[in-house]
């Protein structure tokens, strides 16, 4: 009966090695690689010309259940809060499945947000993929926006250095209300 266990826990290892593995080569891309980032520790920059529209790399990870997902998104965060690394990783895909990307073998787990962004995460089925909006050139990094609700906009001050940068971490969708929510904050101050 021993022996048997070990077989079965040894044929589990192989088999999550291997899935591990095919989730590492599907992110791998020959188009961008990890280096330093002025927005905030580590980006994803382009090293081979990334055409408008062309998918470059796939967001991989472990698929969770929502409850793990919500357990997994409040560690992350009280890491974030004590060490100031980055917040959260995870992906909406179902009414049931998350993709939680906090995976080191998930180099597109990387790249930054920013308020202009240079492309934006595409579900395709259960798969993620980050596509160009634009043409990208070598050594631009990779940013696309985080889509980030806007009721806990303070905990995420954005860094992007953009133009159009509103000073946090806000989906596009959220921009107004968050100006709206800022106009009403700095006339409280006053008061």
């Amino acid at each position: 009966m021993g022996k048997n266990k070990k077989k079965d826990r040894k044929h589990s290892e192989d088999k999550q090695e291997r899935r591990v593995e095919k989730l590492r080569r599907r992110g791998e891309s020959d188009f961008v690689e990890v280096r330093g980032s002025v927005i905030h520790g580590q980006g994803v920059y382009c090293i081979d010309p990334i055409e408008k529209e062309q998918y470059f790399i796939e967001y991989v990870g472990n698929r969770v259940s929502k409850e793990e997902s919500e357990k997994r998104a409040l560690k992350q965060f009280e890491e974030h809060e004590k060490s100031g690394a980055a917040a959260v990783y995870i992906f909406n895909l179902t009414k049931k499945w998350d993709l939680d990307g906090n995976v080191e073998w998930n180099p597109a787990r990387l790249i930054n947000h920013s308020c202009n962004p240079n492309s934006e995460a595409i579900q395709d089925g259960k798969r993620i993929f980050i596509q160009a909006l634009r043409d990208i050139g070598v050594d631009e990094e990779i940013t696309f926006d985080y889509g980030f609700d806007v009721d806990c906009y303070e905990d995420h001050p954005c860094r992007c250095g953009s133009s159009d940068c509103i000073g946090y971490i806000v989906g596009r969708d959220y921009h107004d209300d968050l100006a709206d929510r800022l106009a009403a904050k700095e006339t409280s101050d006053v008061s």
